[in-house]
């Protein structure tokens, strides 16, 4: 009886460490799954702005390039509205005088189209 007794603890003593190796197991899987997936997501990031940075260097060389045409189109508007002011100025006077000319100079004169009763 002894003996069977002693056996019956070596076995539950054995069947203790293997409980244990294996919640040691399972605990050094659950470490390195969570280390993998912060060095997965520490990738995906680092990943993400490498990306955001070729996005921001192409967004600014294709709005610099508007900017610039932008700024071209502006100019040359500019330069017609000053033009067009200009003529104003230069005709206005001119023009001023012939509309007041037209209005002011009437001469009455019998349309071609009427006739005179008989």
């Amino acid at each position: 009886m002894a003996s069977q007794s002693q056996g019956i603890q070596q076995l539950l003593q054995a069947e203790k460490r293997a409980a244990e190796k294996v919640a040691d197991a399972r605990k050094r899987k659950a470490r390195r799954l969570k280390q993998a997936k912060e060095e997965a997501q520490m990738e995906v990031e680092q990943y993400r702005r490498e990306r955001e940075q070729e996005f921001q260097s192409k967004q600014q060389a294709a709005m610099g390039s508007q900017g610039n045409l932008s700024a071209e189109v502006e100019q040359a508007t500019r330069r017609q509205v000053q033009g067009m002011q200009s003529s104003q100025q230069r005709n206005r006077e001119r023009v001023l005088a012939q509309l007041l000319g037209m209005v002011c100079d009437v001469r009455p004169q019998v349309h071609p189209n009427y006739r005179i009763p008989a």
